[in-house]
């Protein structure tokens, strides 16, 4: 730990007849003191650790001088010191179930981005078996580093179990998943997105439309499933047969094969972008033109959806701010501000590009 003030341990001197170190020399060796800059700023020590903590009722040129001198002192503030004066550690923890996904991954890049903005460091943990015992080690292993609060990104049912339980006393929100009762959730309005892709094919005249979904175990594939029978029920039609697939490419490819053998299809919507692309190469392959013969509509929008062949008409999903309103929500909880079973959900926007058109005459 780092000395904010008090007397150092002397050296010995040296055996071999060598010169004794300069005082800087030892000084240096264990790194400069919260009094070294405050001297070096001329400031009190109490100002430094008001600057330090980030509080804000130090003035402007103030806060300059001592950041300064911590940079050209070379000067950290001690973490632990720090949390045992404010209560926090400045640490949010993040359990999620996969990296591999396109949503989960730019939504850790978004939590991350707003933590570092609040001052927060970030601890992942990723599950692979999200069960009752790998989500209580996780949260054992959170405990053990100290985190002030939790971030779960679950695709599975899982917080569905009765005993899947979490901690009351640590903050805590969850993204992508059914968290029950008691814990705020942030997400994409999945069955306002699916709605909105079904409904645009409708509207171009398709009669029937086809749905590659999602993973069963998945609550945003469940929803956007659900809400896309909900669309055809509500405009009189009966919706056909789900075919699920596992999110990849590959899966979306071997439904496409299967659906594009039938003559009467003409209208596919896929629950994410990969399996729309794995969709299209199918139906290209069973020489049925998009969007002349099929159209077709994925979730997510991808940057590389502009440059599939016809660029993808898609469901954008915005997962900046699912990321950046999770952490909001986190530190509302933490400061004691935030309201308990609070429903946070993020609006989507249909991205109409040219794999969509009106059915054949």
């Amino acid at each position: 730990m780092q000395e904010d003030s008090g007397a150092r341990t002397a050296q010995a001197a040296p055996s071999n007849g060598a010169r004794k170190p300069a005082s800087g020399t030892s000084r240096a060796s264990r790194g400069p003191s919260i009094g070294d800059v405050a001297k070096a700023a001329g400031v009190s020590s109490q100002t430094v650790s008001r600057v330090s903590n980030g509080l804000t009722n130090v003035e402007e040129k103030t806060k300059n001088r001592v950041l300064d001198a911590m940079k050209q002192l070379g000067y950290r503030p001690n973490r632990a010191a720090r949390a045992l004066k404010s209560g926090q550690f400045k640490s949010i923890g993040v359990i999620m179930f996969t990296l591999s996904s396109f949503g989960n991954m730019r939504t850790l890049d978004a939590i991350a981005t707003a933590a570092s903005q609040a001052g927060y460091s970030v601890t992942l943990i990723p599950l692979h078996d999200p069960t009752t015992g790998t989500v209580s080690s996780a949260y054992h292993r959170l405990r053990e580093q100290e985190v002030d609060g939790v971030v779960i990104i679950f695709e599975a049912h899982l917080l569905d179990r009765a005993d899947i339980t979490l901690p009351e006393d640590l903050p805590a929100v969850v993204i992508d998943s059914n968290p029950g009762s008691g814990y705020p959730m942030v997400d994409t309005d999945q069955a306002e997105g699916a709605r909105l892709a079904t409904k645009h094919l409708l509207d171009l005249g398709h009669r029937q439309v086809w749905h590659i979904g999602g993973p069963p175990s998945s609550f945003s594939a469940q929803h956007r499933e659900e809400s896309w029978k909900r669309t055809l029920e509500d405009a009189g039609i009966d919706a056909p047969l789900v075919l699920h697939g596992d999110w990849s490419t590959e899966s979306g490819y071997q439904i496409g094969l299967e659906l594009g053998r039938n003559p009467e299809m003409t209208a596919i919507f896929a629950a994410n972008d990969q399996m729309a692309l794995g969709a299209m190469r199918a139906l290209h392959e069973l020489g049925r033109a998009i969007p002349e013969d099929v159209s077709v509509v994925g979730f997510d929008d991808l940057e590389e959806s502009t440059s599939f062949w016809p660029p993808l008409t898609t469901i954008r999903q915005d997962f900046h701010a699912v990321g950046r309103l999770s952490i909001e929500n986190l530190l509302q909880q933490m400061a004691g501000n935030s309201p308990v079973n609070e429903a946070t959900k993020v609006p989507t926007q249909l991205v109409v590009r040219k794999s969509t058109a009106e059915p054949a005459k």
